[in-house]
């Protein structure tokens, strides 16, 4: 195999456990949105947690694409350390985000979720 091969293996090899982790996450907070808790305070919260974190997934889904093109120096940068810890960074920007306010939607995921729970 050429480099460019290994190279475009490795990158779609990558983008592949990406997203699998994406769809992991999502799997994660749909189950903790579902699971069983008859304390009201306790379903608030754990609704109001769980919609942090779908608006910190999708701010930081929303993020790869503008990094994505960026290339990296030479004499330090790249590889697939790179790749995988610029995922990683991603996430914790997402975080951050929305710890400092986000965009919006956790607080409109939130209000729908309680309107949910009431109509049961």
């Amino acid at each position: 195999m050429s480099a460019l091969n290994v190279d475009s293996f490795a990158s779609a090899s990558l983008s592949t456990a990406m997203m699998q982790e994406s769809q992991q996450k999502m799997a994660n907070l749909k189950a903790r949105a579902h699971s069983g808790n008859t304390d009201r305070n306790a379903a608030v919260e754990k609704a109001r947690q769980v919609a942090s974190e779908f608006e910190s997934v999708f701010l930081s889904q929303m993020l790869k694409p503008m990094f994505a093109p960026l290339d990296t120096a030479p004499p330090f940068g790249g590889g697939q350390a790179e790749e995988m810890w610029r995922g990683l960074m991603i996430d914790e920007y997402g975080k951050a985000m929305t710890k400092n306010g986000g965009i919006g939607i956790a607080d409109a995921v939130f209000n729908q979720m309680l309107k949910l729970q009431e109509a049961q």
